[in-house]
């Protein structure tokens, strides 16, 4: 049998959130330095064209990361879309709580997140609709990633797993 090459590529993003049933300090807003990594792989490379011998050009993989994570996410707030407490924090001045709310909602049940600046201070925000530890965010990036990583590789490469750096010495991993 042929092992696979593998490859990876990692994001930095600053982000906030909070873990609105943690037991302890991160039931508190706070912010991260989150690394990203994917790894990919192939049990052959590329035999022509621009990624000839690779899995996946690595400018593609970052292409595909920085659509999925850096530009919702980076140098904003990650929120569940269950913690309605914090959600009415970010809600602008002068609009129905409710609506906005409901908004959200919606856009969450049709695309599996949303972001937008629409907020109270013009901050950015993404709303998930699953707290968001390292856990969570490891798995619905490796599903946002899995199908472009296909695509851009011609087929060729595959999302393997995505780990999610909070700290320096915290990770998270979904995938195999």
């Amino acid at each position: 049998m042929t092992a696979p090459y593998r490859v990876s590529r990692r994001i930095e993003i600053d982000a906030g959130h909070r873990i609105m049933t943690h037991g302890s300090k991160c039931r508190h807003v706070h912010g991260h330095r989150y690394g990203i990594e994917a790894v990919c792989e192939a049990v052959d490379l590329h035999h022509d064209g621009e990624q000839t011998d690779m899995v996946v050009d690595f400018g593609f993989l970052k292409e595909e990361m920085v659509k999925a994570i850096d530009t919702p996410c980076d140098h904003g707030f990650i929120a569940a879309l269950a913690d309605r407490e914090l959600l009415t924090m970010f809600a602008p001045m002068g609009v129905d709580v409710e609506q906005w709310l409901a908004r959200l909602e919606n856009q969450v049940r049709e695309h599996g997140e949303t972001t937008t600046t629409d907020t109270r201070l013009g901050t950015k925000l993404t709303v998930v609709p699953f707290q968001p530890t390292a856990e969570c965010l490891a798995r619905h990036w490796y599903i946002k990633l899995a199908q472009p990583v296909r695509t851009r590789s011609g087929g060729t490469a595959r999302l393997v797993k995505v780990t999610v750096f909070e700290t320096p010495n915290c990770a998270a991993e979904y995938g195999e």
